[in-house]
């Protein structure tokens, strides 16, 4: 089944690393409890070299600079190339539309590829940006604007920004300049502190480097930063997230079709993964980078950022905890209930918001009335999307896809008949 369900070979390892306002905020490595079998495999060989002097002005050390000291780790993160299969979702899931009417995702929303296409999809997508906030989880340079510049650039017209964008996400992103230091991560988003705080500590660096991006965010409508809608691992279950949007009367836009108030989700990787219970004893590069070693014995961590469906060493430390089951075809199975669900309740919510439309054009119900329904379709149509656009499709956390789910599509028949 080639479609988005099996492609999240990308949706691990790398993220957007903004850096903090007022200075980087460096923590530990990351590596599996002591304890459990991932940390009984050959470690990354950790070596200390001093970080090259960055050649160009806006200070960012790139990976072609990092290749001469890292050539096999810069020659796998090269190799996200190969991931260049695009997938129309709008041709895939053509209820979709209807779903996302009046938003820029009803007109172009196609599958992720590698990330060396970031700046390729943000110039050539048909989603409009207006403002440089679109390049949060683009490129490094713009990491690097936010950092000097604070919080104003997000709010920059984005052609003007653009324009000074050279380098798609690399290095930078999860290590900062600082990525010969015994391959220590770097957090440098800094609406991950502003809005995260202390509770920081309490995820490992393995898995909030890729939540940088992977993650549900939003724009703040009074300045246009990039915000997160939780500050706490316990609030980033979309039913609190759902309840904070709600709280400050946020919508993405109003649907003009229905005249409901709707939000969009963005790719909720890393809620979903902590909420799980994988996230007691793994990280995003557990599953998602490869051990690999050089001719003179050097280990290292593969950043070609694949599947373990997609990798035989990445599913072979399945095993350590799984036995000799077969993975592969369990989480196929998985995916493919998943998906089967995503379409039934996803066909569901399109036949809601064609009745709900036609009550609206029939004049025959309150505003009241209206909006009872236009609520019960704003809450179904969250938990469907923050489902349906996480990249895993229940690999990451099936009790949560499910649950999402099945919540989506009760809510869903409430809302269904009070248009009877």
């Amino acid at each position: 089944m080639a479609d988005k369900k099996f492609i999240y070979s990308f949706l691990g390892a790398v993220a957007l690393s903004l850096a903090l306002v007022g200075g980087m905020h460096a923590i530990r490595s990351a590596n599996p409890p002591a304890d459990h079998p991932a940390a009984k495999a050959a470690e990354p060989t950790l070596i200390e070299v001093e970080a090259p002097t960055p050649a160009r002005a806006n200070g960012v050390v790139s990976a072609d600079e990092w290749s001469a000291i890292y050539p096999e780790i810069v020659q796998t993160m090269n190799a996200n190339a190969e991931n260049n299969n695009r997938l129309s979702y709008i041709e895939q899931d053509p209820y979709i539309v209807n779903l996302y009417d009046g938003y820029g995702f009803a007109k172009d929303y196609t599958s992720a590829i590698g990330h060396n296409y970031c700046l390729e999809d943000v110039s050539s997508t048909e989603r409009p940006h207006a403002l440089a906030n679109c390049l949060t989880c683009k490129t490094p340079d713009f990491t690097k604007l936010v950092n000097d510049q604070g919080l104003g650039a997000y709010s920059m017209e984005f052609e003007e920004v653009f324009s000074q964008m050279e380098e798609n996400t690399s290095c930078y992103n999860c290590h900062g300049n600082d990525a010969g230091n015994k391959g220590q991560i770097t957090i440098t988003h800094e609406y991950v502190q502003r809005c995260l705080g202390e509770d920081m500590a309490g995820i490992d660096p393995a898995v909030l480097s890729c939540g940088q991006c992977h993650i549900e965010y939003y724009f703040r409508p009074e300045d246009k930063a990039t915000s997160m809608p939780y500050d706490s691992v316990a609030n980033m279950h979309p039913t609190a997230i759902l309840d904070y949007y709600n709280s400050i009367g946020f919508a993405d836009w109003t649907q003009e079709s229905t005249g409901t108030p709707l939000l969009k989700a963005q790719h909720p990787e890393m809620e979903t993964f902590l909420l799980g219970k994988h996230a007691a004893t793994l990280t995003c590069a557990d599953c998602h980078m490869a051990k690999m070693e050089t001719a003179d014995g050097t280990v290292y961590l593969s950043h070609k950022w694949e599947s373990p469906l997609e990798n035989e060493t990445l599913l072979a430390s399945c095993a350590q905890c799984h036995g000799d089951a077969d993975m592969a075809n369990a989480v196929r199975k998985i995916q493919e209930q998943v998906t089967k669900r995503e379409n039934e309740v996803g066909q569901k919510l399109s036949d809601l918001n064609d009745k709900l439309t036609d009550a609206v054009n029939a004049g025959t119900m309150t505003e009241e009335q209206l909006n009872e329904v236009r609520s019960l379709y704003r809450s179904a149509q969250w938990y469907w999307d923050f489902c349906y656009v996480e990249n895993a499709e229940g690999a990451h956390n099936s009790e949560l896809a499910n649950e999402c789910l099945d919540t989506a599509e009760g809510i869903a028949d409430q809302a269904l008949l009070l248009l009877v």
